[in-house]
């Protein structure tokens, strides 16, 4: 079909576009507020090793800063930021918070948790729910031209999200804590166990050394405050929920509602006059 004939069947069909892109639109913005919003909480980290005195440079002798060419997080901060969102983290809010209560509230109520409860869904959130809501709600971003990063969690409750963010920081940092103290007491064991049943001078020399070395790193990892990501600026959360961002979804949705009222009436039209396939004269069916 030529551009001018379907500009044409668009422009005597202009009222069902009009008619179209306002049920778009309604529709749209009453599943826009419709939505709960929620308040976001925010922290700004950085890795303890971009300090003057960083624990990497005390636990090891010539450390390693490959930052400077690769942005992704190394070190104990990579393990840090991998805590976040790990499965202990979600236990750890399931167990400390009310989260599993708030979210299976929240699938009872509307007109989805009618149809769970007609289909006999399940309702009753579980740790799989709540790992999902974390990987959901969580945003680790890091600052453009910066080697600090930004922590917001998200929730329809102002107390709650703030509460979250800073027991997901303390565990995450406690976890990385957890494992350097426990490397440094199973290798001072194990140093003392040879120890014991060495008998070479030399030997054992170098094996005082190494075990005077694990026993420093368990001695700066007790002390240090921060061993993973060091804070910049504290958690806080802001006084007015933002997500979502009602004004900036509307907006987007009166500019792709009257397209997509354009697109499905081209379409009709398209498809309603369609050139329909016809049978060659000469066509013969084949014998029975």
């Amino acid at each position: 079909m030529p551009l001018e004939m379907l500009v044409a069947q668009l422009w005597g069909r202009r009222w069902r576009v009009v008619l179209l892109a306002t049920t778009l639109v309604t529709a749209g913005l009453l599943l826009l507020l419709s939505l709960p919003r929620s308040f976001v909480a925010e922290a700004l980290v950085a890795p303890s090793e971009t300090t003057g005195i960083a624990t990497s440079s005390l636990l090891s002798p010539s450390p390693a800063f490959s930052g400077l060419l690769d942005p992704r997080p190394t070190g104990n901060f990579a393990i840090y930021l991998g805590a976040l969102r790990s499965v202990e983290a979600a236990a750890m809010l399931a167990e400390a918070t009310p989260l599993l209560a708030g979210l299976t509230a929240r699938r009872a109520e509307g007109l989805a948790g009618l149809l769970r409860e007609a289909m006999a869904w399940r309702i009753t959130a579980d740790l799989d729910d709540a790992r999902g809501w974390l990987e959901r709600n969580l945003a680790v971003t890091q600052t453009l031209g910066a080697v600090t990063w930004t922590l917001a969690l998200a929730h329809p409750d102002r107390d709650e999200a703030l509460d979250m963010l800073r027991r997901l920081h303390g565990f995450a940092e406690a976890k990385v804590r957890a494992d350097l103290e426990e490397m440094a007491q199973r290798r001072i064991a194990a140093l003392e166990l040879r120890l014991a049943r060495e008998t070479d001078l030399y030997l054992r020399q170098s094996l005082y050394e190494m075990l005077a070395q694990q026993q420093r790193v368990g001695l700066v990892v007790a002390a240090d405050e921060a061993v993973a990501a060091r804070i910049v600026s504290a958690p806080r959360v802001e006084l007015r929920p933002s997500q979502p961002n009602r004004a900036l979804l509307a907006l987007l949705l009166l500019v792709t509602a009257p397209m997509a009222a354009v697109a499905l009436v081209a379409a009709g039209v398209l498809l309603r006059l369609a050139p329909t396939p016809q049978r060659h004269p000469l066509h013969l069916e084949p014998a029975e």
